[in-house]
């Protein structure tokens, strides 16, 4: 789990970060349940597929391939150390 669902920050950062490792939006999709939404993202990283999902009441967060999610975790984290 990165964080919630609603943090713009935290969504752009991740957007940014993707983005600056060549990433693609291979596909997206939205849905709606009651007040419930979630949103995923399946995510090209070259050979890769990572998954970004938001969702309500959950928060926002990624999957695929531990070292792929890692080194996106690391990218993440040294970005945000930086004053």
């Amino acid at each position: 789990m990165l964080g919630s669902e609603y943090d713009d920050a935290l969504r752009q950062a991740l957007m940014d970060c993707l983005a600056s490792l060549g990433a693609d939006i291979a596909a997206r999709q939205w849905g709606l349940g009651g007040a419930q939404i979630i949103e995923t993202m399946k995510i090209s990283l070259g050979r890769d597929l990572i998954v970004v999902e938001a969702e309500t009441y959950v928060g926002l967060s990624i999957s695929g391939d531990a070292r792929v999610v890692e080194r996106v975790a690391r990218l993440m984290a040294a970005r945000s150390a930086k004053p």
